[in-house]
This record gives structure tokens, sequence and C-alpha cells, in this order.
């Protein structure tokens, strides 16, 4: 489980008119307040709201340990026209991973996966409904090796992977990545438990290393193209360094 934020997270917004406000969610932070916060102080649908000065609406979803774009909207009516957008599947997002071992090709995973239900909070939910399509392509950036035993294994293996998700099932990726069995460093419920420790060690934090780097969409009021982007972080930026590997040659 991820620690509690004890202090005020200072949030980046990203992008912001009169219609859309879209934030840089640092990981750890719970969107909006559920029945697993019970202990929380923050939660980004208030921080956002207190900085805009109004009542903002949540569009989409990211896991509480995933970092990165995250939108609202400034109406109902908008928050309608962008609801259909997703639905719609016209709305591209953009994840990037770091995961265990070389994962070098370039491909699509197909793979059905059944809801992940809460004890308490899907308690009245079916246990027994269908596994649900999901899809999601993903690209090999680029990989790294660290000389260093772990295990029965003489060194370790790392990939940065790009990914598209096209359906939005819950934990869609990181099942996904662990279907493959190249699972997300720092995934506490797909993970591996002897490279997540090793990690900890090696790089100095604890987090899950999956990031929402990027939406893009058609504006819903002026239908123009918007693509908002956030920065690799420090942490991000630390990994990269250790491994050899320049930020400018990542898209």
């Amino acid at each position: 489980m991820s620690a509690i934020i004890t202090e005020k997270p200072e949030l980046t917004i990203l992008y912001q008119d009169e219609f859309l406000v879209a934030i840089d969610k640092p990981p750890g932070l719970f969107v909006h307040r559920s029945f697993m916060d019970k202990d929380e102080i923050y939660f980004a649908l208030q921080l956002v709201r207190d900085m805009v000065g109004q009542y903002v609406y949540p569009l989409h979803r990211l896991d509480r340990p995933t970092s990165g774009v995250l939108l609202f909207a400034l109406t109902e009516d908008v928050a309608r026209l962008m609801g259909q957008a997703f639905t719609d599947k016209t709305i591209q997002k953009t994840y990037y991973a770091l995961t265990r071992g070389h994962l070098l090709n370039d491909g699509v995973v197909d793979y059905p996966l059944k809801e992940k239900l809460d004890k308490l909070g899907d308690k009245n939910v079916s246990q027994n409904k269908e596994a649900q399509s999901a899809v999601t392509q993903y690209q090999s950036i680029t990989n790294a090796t660290l000389p260093i035993r772990l295990g029965r294994y003489d060194s370790v293996r790392y990939s940065l992977i790009k990914l598209l998700p096209e359906t939005g099932r819950r934990h869609q990726i990181r099942r996904h990545l662990a279907h493959l069995r190249h699972p997300i460093i720092g995934d506490i419920n797909y993970g591996d438990n002897k490279q997540n420790p090793f990690f900890i060690q090696q790089f100095g934090f604890k987090r899950l290393m999956l990031i929402a780097k990027s939406l893009s969409f058609k504006h819903p009021i002026h239908q123009s193209a918007i693509t908002i982007s956030c920065q690799f972080d420090q942490q991000w930026q630390s990994v990269f360094e250790r491994l050899s590997w320049s930020e400018k040659d990542i898209q």
C-alpha cells in the first residue's frame, strides 16, 4: 500500500481554459474519496477545485499509485461531452512503464480481464461476471541491464515500454504487462517480489513506475486538436540517468 500523503501536494496545472483543466497527478494521491481512504487527507478533486475556485468534474481515473495527466471538466455539459468521447474511444491515452526484463518487440495484448472487485466497495456486485474485452498496444522503447546478481540471475534487466490502451479496464496496463511476464516495477499487486525490494534498495525510492504521459483529443467545444503532456519527474529522470537512457530519445 502507498504511504499516506501528510503534506499538501503542490499540483502543476498542465492545461486550463474555461471548459477543461488538467493537472500532473503525483503518485500516491487518490483522485477522489472512496471507502479505501479513511486515513487520507488530500484528494485531487478537492485540491483542483480549490486551485481553480469552482466545482470540477473528473473525466477519467488514474490508480492511486499512477502519476501523470489527469483531466477535469469545468461544466456539467462539457463533462457529458467528454464522457461520450471516452466511451467512443476518440481520446488517445499514452502511458510509459518501467518493466522487469527485456521486452523487445512491439505488439498488442488482446486479453480479456475479469473485473477486479473490492471486498467492501463492490460487495453488492456479482462475483460471476464474464471477463471483459481488454486491448493494449505496446511498444518497446529501450532496455538496459545492471550487472548485479539477484537470486539465481547474474544481472537485472529493465525495459521502458510505451502503452496505448484501447479499453479502460481496472488495472488493465498493470495486468496486461504481468500477463506478458514483464510486470511493472513497484507493482505490489501484480509485480515481482524480488525485483521490487531490489529497486527500492538500488534507486532509493518506492513507487509504481507507471506514468500517464499524455492525453490527445478534440476539444469538446471548439473542436481543435489538443494534446496535454506531463514531464518525467525527478525520480523517473534518476532512473534514466542510472540506466544511461536519454530522455530526448524517448518519444
